[in-house]
């Protein structure tokens, strides 16, 4: 099973979208049972007395627009143990690359990437939460999973 983590700030926009859009894709594939899949953040902003808000109302939009629920997913923040637990660590720009670090020094096995690198670019998926344009992030996303899920079948 490869398990794939996307990371962002408050894991309440790019991060959740990620993580839905990459579960479609391996549906649609019938690659569901070799997955697993989970996104969280590099800050406790959106977590409240343990408890995380759901996924930012025009995320869910825009995923419910291309036919995927995210019905249940919370906040959560990434931990210095989730490095073991996962074969992949996605990050939505530079910023997450940097705050990542305070929870997980070091990447000796090379698992901490950008995940538009996967769709042949060093740009960050850009942020909804200040442009409040969550189609373009959908596709930065969307380009950046595909690519992902190539990458990943091919290393199968």
């Amino acid at each position: 099973m490869i398990k794939v983590l996307f990371v962002c700030h408050g894991n309440i926009c790019r991060s959740p979208m990620a993580e839905f859009v990459m579960k479609d894709m391996v549906r649609k594939e019938g690659l569901g049972e070799e997955f697993y899949i989970a996104s969280c953040a590099t800050s406790t902003e959106e977590i409240w007395h343990g408890v995380g808000n759901p996924v930012y109302p025009p995320a869910q939009r825009e995923l419910a627009k291309h036919g995927i629920s995210c019905d249940g997913k919370r906040a959560v923040q990434i931990t210095v143990e989730d490095y073991n637990k996962y074969d992949i660590i996605l990050c939505m720009d530079s910023n997450n690359m940097r705050n990542i670090k305070r929870i997980i020094p070091s990447d000796p096995d090379g698992k901490i990437h950008k995940l538009m690198t996967f769709a042949g670019t060093d740009a960050d998926v850009a942020d909804p939460w200040y442009t409040g344009d969550f189609t373009t992030t959908y596709n930065d996303v969307l380009a950046g999973c595909k690519g992902l899920l190539e990458y990943l079948k091919d290393k199968q």
